[in-house]
């Protein structure tokens, strides 16, 4: 038996069996057998090289957008739209076989936007090259999951489910559990507040269903048992996802305003060229760059081409900003001087560990090397020797 057949025999066994505190322990553990049977089925067969055809392009700009969707709802032209990059769109399915990047210029910044080949149902398991489309999709910092605004609600129930498979979690947080492997003393278990989802009794049979005996886990939040898998596996990828309603132009207006108010979604239309400043908008707030300007001592601020930061990237204190720079600048400042929203009053003096907001003005002021001789008056201005047993004689006077 293959693994999707065993991950299909126990979805089937999950649905079968009902949910009660009975068998909230047995759940547990089919969850955690699926959880480990998906990995297995991402990792590459053995004796295999590792090699195959995939969709990655080099990585340009301060961030990377991905174009998720079923096949025919508009990603190509999207791309051609923002880009100017031409992505072949036709009427039939799956014009787009490969990965077509572009750059949107958009606030003194380049963004990479990745239009991928649209994917079906049972991608996660390798259908339509599904995995190497996700797997471009995982290495971007935010997804946009392009929908047709006329089709069912359950296409996005659907790929989020696809995603979900892979280890992408979209719009969710890392979950507040601490998890250490041990090599002796057995599995302790603690929590700072009554867990409702999870006890101890629960958190033991999942643990020795990954073969952990020796290990220390912490709840500081009311997690489920799907959260503490996640943190058991390890591999999971948090991030952040837009859904973009393409074609509202074929639909009333009622629905429009009903899709617009869903959170993190925004409503285009391709044909029109509708809402596309709202969308460049919705997605600057969603990868949440920081731009950075500089300023040279004595001078005026130079606000043509700023440092882009990310907290994805990185960071966003003075620390990250020197790193961007030169990684040697770091050890040769001072203390810099800060001019934005992120400072209390214009300028204001800062160390290395000082968050940086969009458009801060920053001046670095480096070390002073040491100086030899002494410090003011004290200075010595004389290149003449210090001893007088070292200096030269004169010649005697002639008589």
């Amino acid at each position: 038996m293959g693994i999707i057949e065993k991950i299909r025999e126990i979805e089937a066994e999950m649905a079968r069996t009902q949910k009660n505190k009975a068998t909230e322990y047995h759940l547990g553990q089919l969850k955690a057998k699926i959880a480990k049977l998906r990995t297995q089925l991402l990792e590459p067969p053995k004796g295999s090289s590792g090699g195959g055809e995939g969709f990655e392009v080099t990585k340009f700009g301060h961030g990377r957008v991905a174009l998720i969707g079923f096949p025919s709802v508009g990603k190509s032209t999207l791309l051609t739209m923002l880009t100017g990059t031409h992505s072949e769109a036709a009427s039939y399915e799956f014009t787009t076989l490969t990965c077509i990047p572009g750059i949107i210029h958009y606030n003194d910044t380049k963004i990479q936007l990745l239009d991928l080949p649209g994917i079906i149902e049972g991608a996660s398991e390798g259908k339509g090259r599904g995995r190497q489309v996700i797997a471009v999709a995982k290495s971007s910092d935010i997804v946009l999951m392009v929908l047709d605004a006329s089709k069912s609600e359950g296409h996005r129930q659907i790929l989020t489910r696809e995603l979900e498979a892979v280890g992408l979690r979209l719009n969710k947080r890392p979950p507040q559990i601490y998890f250490k492997k041990k090599k002796t003393g057995g599995i302790s278990f603690n929590s700072t507040l009554p867990l409702t989802h999870v006890d101890e009794k629960l958190c033991y049979q999942i643990l020795h269903e990954y073969k952990i005996h020796n290990a220390e886990v912490l709840f500081r939040e009311d997690a489920t048992v799907d959260d503490l898998i996640d943190v058991i596996e390890g591999n999971r990828k948090y991030m952040k996802c837009v859904y973009v309603y393409n074609k509202i132009d074929v639909i009333g207006i009622d629905d429009v305003d009903k899709l617009a108010r869903q959170p993190s979604s925004v409503v285009i239309s391709c044909n029109l060229k509708l809402n596309f400043d709202r969308l460049l908008a919705k997605m600057w707030e969603e990868m949440g760059l920081v731009r950075v300007y500089t300023k040279p001592q004595g001078q005026q601020p130079d606000f043509a081409d700023p440092v882009v930061l990310s907290a994805d990237r990185g960071g966003c204190t003075v620390e990250d900003f020197c790193n961007h720079i030169h990684r040697s600048l770091v050890k040769d400042v001072k203390y810099v001087l800060v001019w934005g929203t992120s400072a209390r009053h214009y300028p204001q003096h800062c160390g290395l560990g000082h968050v940086l907001q969009d458009e801060d003005v920053v001046q670095i002021v480096k070390k002073k090397e040491k100086e030899e001789g002494g410090r003011g008056r004290f200075k010595s201005h004389t290149t003449a020797t210090a001893r007088i047993a070292d200096r030269e004689k004169k010649a005697p006077l002639k008589t």
